[in-house]
């Protein structure tokens, strides 16, 4: 019968992490062979990432150094997810109230195995957005006279969730703005001194790697900073999971909202909330739940109906991840940022928005020519960069220090790609002076 047959190609591609796709050959010869030629992660290795970057079908009409918006898929998992799209297009219900339970279940658990928590602690979600909103609106231990901080690098549409959410409870909003330039030390003493100004806080919004800048803050030591005052904090890590090495335990936080198809290169649609065991009650069950006194985490998120492909092609996304290790991802990411950064850092007409310190960013960073803080300014900026040179950037704005434009290497990109950044910029800034 040829849906059983289906059903058995789905379950071992779902418990293989290949999705069924020629066996995983498309995916597993290339990458076994380019790991084999390079046993120890490298970051500078051109060969073995000119091999990774093979696996993407990249368009030649620009130079793409805006890859924050969403993650592409490498070749093998767009392959896993069209063959996922015409299965349940021809099967519908017949397949999805009969096994897709099932087969989503195991996909469930391979995610939760790959973040280090447990499946009872994890919901799908179609976005990290969809999955703060649940996160911060549901939250319920905060009321009249208290206080929720947000800073201003934190995600435009998590600072209008907190907003509203606050407004809702009779809370109020403190707000800061996080140090620039940034350090460390002067990270955490803001929040420190946040905390200890406003004794009525009793939640925080912490974004670990802000969309802005790219700055990436310690999210363990401020987390614990609130806890022993008795605030909670909810964690964005939209932009931190797959362009940093961590898992959940990592952070030590109790609610996360988290994007699979950024770094991890899911198809479009995918994202995660996190509760901590023995957290769920701090969160409301969503208004269209059926069982409001369920202790689920399911409960927490009503979502509608999903892209039921695109979930099930989540453990194709994993197995390309793993097969080129998170410590080699990382370092790559970083190294493509630190290479543009090195050629334009001793320009005093060009001001980088993260420092140097390897705890405080990933591959993600912005800039601006020193004293044009106005959006118009760094709109023509990234216009030109794109009109003259080739190389997509965007504009960021949302700082209190004024707009930037930022750049996001992906791991198809080359030194040669962000060298050029980097010529593009020194050149820009030499025609200001003139």
């Amino acid at each position: 019968m040829r849906s059983a047959i289906d059903r058995r190609r789905v379950l071992g591609g779902v418990a293989t992490g290949i999705g069924g796709v020629a066996g995983g050959g498309g995916l597993a010869a290339p990458l076994r062979a380019a790991v084999a030629r390079s046993p120890v992660p490298d970051a500078g290795d051109e060969q073995y990432w000119a091999r990774i970057a093979a696996q993407y079908d990249v368009t030649d009409d620009v130079t793409q150094l805006e890859n924050g918006n969403w993650g592409m898929m490498a070749r093998p998992v767009l392959a896993t997810y069209q063959e996922h799209v015409a299965r349940v297009n021809r099967d519908t219900s017949f397949y999805a109230r009969r096994g897709m339970g099932a087969d989503l279940r195991q996909v469930r658990e391979q995610v939760a195995r790959f973040l280090r928590a447990d499946v009872e602690e994890i919901v799908f979600t179609r976005n990290a957005t969809e999955a703060l909103k649940a996160l911060i609106g549901g939250y319920n231990r905060i009321g009249a006279g208290e206080a929720a901080l947000i800073a201003d690098l934190d995600y435009d549409s998590m600072q209008d969730a907190m907003v509203s959410a606050m407004a809702r409870r009779g809370a109020e909003i403190v707000r800061i703005a996080l140090p620039e330039p940034a350090s460390h030390a002067n990270i955490l003493a803001a929040y420190e001194a946040a905390f200890d100004r406003h004794p009525r806080l009793r939640l925080v919004l912490l974004t670990h790697i802000s969309h802005r800048t790219g700055l990436q803050i310690p999210v363990r030591d401020i987390v614990a900073m609130a806890r022993e005052r008795g605030i909670d904090a909810i964690v964005d890590a939209a932009h931190s999971l797959g362009q940093v090495d961590f898992a959940l335990p990592d952070l030590d936080a109790d609610f996360v909202g988290l994007n699979l198809h950024k770094w991890i290169g899911a198809p479009l649609g995918v994202g995660a909330a996190y509760i901590r065991r023995g957290r769920i009650a701090a969160i409301d069950p969503d208004i269209a739940d059926d069982d409001p006194g369920s202790g689920a985490i399911d409960s927490r998120v009503h979502t509608g109906t999903l892209d039921f492909a695109a979930l099930l092609s989540v453990p194709a996304a994993l197995r390309f991840q793993e097969t080129i290790t998170a410590p080699r991802r990382a370092a790559r990411l970083r190294a493509l940022r630190n290479r543009w950064v090195a050629g334009v850092r001793e320009d005093r007409d060009i001001e980088v928005l993260t420092p140097d310190d390897p705890r405080m960013h990933a591959g993600m960073t912005a800039f601006r020519m020193r004293g044009q803080t106005s959006a118009h300014e760094n709109r023509a900026l990234a216009a030109q960069l794109l009109d003259r040179f080739g190389i997509f950037t965007v504009l960021r704005t949302g700082l209190d220090s004024g707009a930037c434009v930022r750049v996001t290497p992906a791991l198809f990109n080359s030194m040669a790609d962000v060298d050029a950044l980097a010529g593009a910029l020194r050149q820009i800034a030499e025609e200001r002076r003139a």
